[in-house]
């Protein structure tokens, strides 16, 4: 691969701006009461869907060392296939993809009154933010290119 210019360092301002999000953005989450293990997860199933292997391997490390189970990492990719996850963590993570994948189908009514039945208002808006944010690292990451190695 080729190498590319590395967005926090060419815009440093810029990325810390981006930093001071994601640290306001877990602050609400934890305000709104979501586990911290499980914001990886859904931080990690955003990055699993726009191919960012730098995010992956940060947010599966990251979820593991929050007290997230290995088979619950796991089945990740394929959660609507598993009953690991409670109706509200199921909402949570609808709620992600469609944000992830707004492009496609914007935000359907269905899943936005699928997470307003099963979460909370501050609970919503946490989760909204955090794909706001982890959509906007892993667009970082990809177009800088940054390093996956062993």
């Amino acid at each position: 691969m080729s190498e590319r210019l590395n967005l926090g360092k060419s815009g440093a301002d810029l990325y810390q701006a981006v930093v001071e999000l994601d640290r306001l953005v877990s602050r609400n989450l934890i305000s709104a009461g979501l586990a911290e293990g499980f914001s990886h997860l859904l931080r990690l199933r955003a990055s699993q869907i726009n191919g960012c292997a730098f995010c992956v391997r940060l947010h599966a490390r990251d979820a593991l060392a929050n007290g997230e189970s290995s088979d619950r990492l796991a089945v990740l990719a394929v959660w609507k296939e598993t009953d690991y996850f409670t109706l509200k963590e199921r909402a949570a993570l609808e709620l992600v993809e469609a944000i992830t994948l707004i492009s496609v189908d914007q935000l359907p009514d269905v899943i936005y009154e699928q997470a307003a039945e099963h979460l909370s208002t501050d609970e919503v808006s946490a989760i909204e933010w955090l794909a706001v944010v982890i959509n906007t690292w892993n667009r970082i990451a990809i177009s800088s290119r940054y390093p996956v190695k062993t």
